[in-house]
């Protein structure tokens, strides 16, 4: 019973996800992102996977494998654009 509540969670979870990865995947804009705060997140999903992982929970392990994913994705996007651009202009940097 355990593992079908870690189920939905992780469903759910996930799901709730999918439209701002998909969102940043599609616009390429994370002007509204905060750069730690997703480098932090995906380090937690991560700690998450792993622990998955170390405890043979599939919930778990395919949530979060699926969550670093997207995240890590979206982190580069946010890296890129961070490093692509003059804060404040939108200006290539000189």
């Amino acid at each position: 019973m355990a593992e079908v509540f870690g189920a939905i969670a992780a469903i759910l979870t996930t799901a709730s996800f999918l439209p701002q990865a998909f969102l940043v995947l599609r616009t390429r804009n994370t002007e509204g992102l905060s750069l730690i705060m997703y480098a932090m997140f995906t380090t937690g999903v991560s700690c998450w996977l792993v622990y998955g992982l170390m405890i043979g929970s599939l919930p778990i392990t395919l949530a979060n494998a699926v969550t670093v994913l997207l995240a890590t994705l979206i982190l580069i996007v946010k890296v890129r654009n961070t490093l692509g651009t003059r804060p404040g202009t939108g200006e290539p940097p000189v």
